[in-house]
């Protein structure tokens, strides 16, 4: 896992591959008539970026029946259109609204404005919650799909890691200016680096109660003693990519057979007490299907595996083409998925709005597991009767 770094200032943006719809000038007429004839309207206005030239502009999200759409038009290449919302639950109900809580330490000064100026910026509207460092581009695989476009060849060898001085450094200043927030540690693979179990070790020193640990898994199924330092160092949890358990899907996404990894990985992980959240990248057409036996697996591990934390793919870094609106799977359809994995376990009622980031980036659900196997939610969405959720703070979600 990675992010994307922002162009520097004065550098040329440079955009990853097409990830929208481009609209005709024949296209873009027939949108103009759906609009006129009522069958889209237009439900609000925001800014987005041209995928290819990451201009900064003004956009329109289009309602059109259950869905909603992401239109932008930049002058130099044309108009864009994509779906970011298809069916229930509606994007109607689905909100959480918040009070902006800006930092108070901000990291960066603002200079060309959102999203170019990275960092946590005086007008950024959330604090700190969980904090990505990127401690690797190398990687032990080289996955189809990767946003993170790890592992490539241009990537060196252990030299070109950050050196632990800096990276501790990163950690200090993280303390300084967020506080003790929860740190993941990703990369690339950060497994590969012998010198993991210092940088968890530093974070302890510097007061961060949770650090988490991205990864594909493999260095922890073959190497206990590697896990056993890490988890004596004080890593709190393990955040384990695990796409199926269906070989198929595995070699599409990952570009081998990693299910027995995978699941060794695991067992090594409640071996030594440490708790692990499965991670599976869904691609329809390729392991939405998949979602129930993984459930069943991740339930009969409790309380190993503490969660599944599901992402839809994103179409940056690293994938096998340029996608359409079938390509993509929107936050209802990954909610829809699991309802149907659980088989009657899983109410789509029990998701609700995140508490840290915008609402319409993410959902949650909390359950407790019975002794029986069955299910008891904790969460439910506080608009799906209707009624209307009072603000809170945006700060209380960042605790």
């Amino acid at each position: 896992m990675s992010s994307v770094p922002a162009p520097a200032a004065g550098d040329p943006p440079v955009a990853p591959a097409t990830a929208a719809t481009v609209q005709t000038a024949t296209a873009a007429a027939a949108a103009a008539a759906e609009e006129e004839n009522g069958t889209v309207a237009v439900l609000s206005r925001t800014e987005s970026v041209c995928p290819r030239c990451l201009r900064r502009l003004p956009a329109e999200r289009l309602v059109r029946g259950p869905d909603v759409y992401l239109r932008r038009t930049c002058p130099e290449h044309g108009t864009f259109r994509t779906i970011v919302w298809r069916g229930e639950p509606s994007h109607r109900t689905w909100r959480r609204p918040k009070i902006p809580a800006a930092p108070e330490r901000p990291a960066t000064a603002v200079s060309r404005g959102c999203p170019f100026d990275c960092g946590l910026c005086p007008d950024h509207r959330q604090a700190a919650c969980c904090v990505l460092i990127e401690l690797t581009r190398r990687c032990d695989l080289h996955c189809p799909v990767c946003f993170a476009d790890a592992g490539g060849r241009a990537v060196g060898g252990p030299g070109a890691d950050p050196p632990l001085g800096t990276v501790r450094e990163w950690l200090r200043r993280l303390a300084e200016t967020a506080g003790p927030v929860n740190v993941q540690l990703s990369g690339g693979e950060p497994t590969v680096r012998d010198d993991l179990p210092e940088i968890i070790r530093a974070g302890r020193d510097l007061g961060f109660g949770y650090l988490q640990l991205n990864t594909n898994g493999l260095r922890l199924a073959r190497d206990p003693d590697y896990l056993h330092r890490l988890v004596t160092a004080g890593l709190s949890t393990v955040f384990l990519q695990f796409d199926s358990l269906d070989e198929t899907a595995n070699r599409r996404l990952r570009g081998r057979a990693v299910a027995a990894h995978k699941r060794e990985a695991v067992r090594r992980c409640a071996q030594e007490g440490v708790g692990v959240v499965l991670v599976p990248t869904l691609i329809p057409g390729v392991n939405v299907d998949d979602l129930g036996p993984l459930l069943d697996y991740a339930l009969a591990q409790v309380p190993t595996v503490r969660g599944m934390h599901v992402q839809p793919v994103s179409y940056f870094g690293r994938y096998p083409g340029p996608p359409g609106d079938a390509n993509r799977l929107t936050l209802p359809e990954a909610m829809r998925a699991l309802v149907r994995a659980g088989r009657g376990r899983i109410p789509l009622s029990a998701f609700s709005p995140p508490g840290a980031e915008h609402t319409w980036c993410s959902f949650h659900a909390h359950f407790v597991v019975q002794p029986e196997g069955t299910l008891t939610p904790l969460t439910r969405n506080p608009a799906a009767g209707g009624c209307c959720p009072s603000p809170v703070p945006a700060r209380q979600g960042a605790v």
